[in-house]
């Protein structure tokens, strides 16, 4: 009963940073072409079923509790002006007794 228990309190799941880019038409040297995605959406789902969703904070940074396991994730919309749905990677792996880092990027179509 105790190992059960210890298992039990282990977390397991991802944290990272969602940045949105590019920002602008035309990069340029020593000028940032992306930024923190705020306020994004981010939706998990496994096995066709939606688990979590997680609004990024500040800096573009989200943290998420899930259980160990293959995850699809996307955007959700969260306003009609904002530009950009094309997230990547677009599935996570989620290892038991582990939280790590997946950063997400959103591709806003400017070209």
């Amino acid at each position: 009963m105790t190992a059960l228990l210890s298992l039990a309190l282990i977390a397991s799941g991802l944290h990272g940073v969602v940045t949105r880019g590019p920002t602008r038409p035309v990069c340029q040297v020593g000028v940032a072409c992306s930024e923190p995605a705020v306020g994004a959406v981010l939706v998990f789902s496994r096995n066709g079923t939606v688990v979590a969703r997680i609004r990024t904070r500040v800096g573009g940074r989200y943290s998420v509790r899930l259980r160990p396991g293959y995850y699809a994730v996307r955007t959700q919309p969260t306003a009609p002006t904002k530009i950009g749905s094309d997230l990547r990677p677009r599935q996570v792996h989620v290892v038991s007794g582990v939280v790590r880092r997946a950063d997400f990027r959103i591709d806003t179509g400017i070209r």
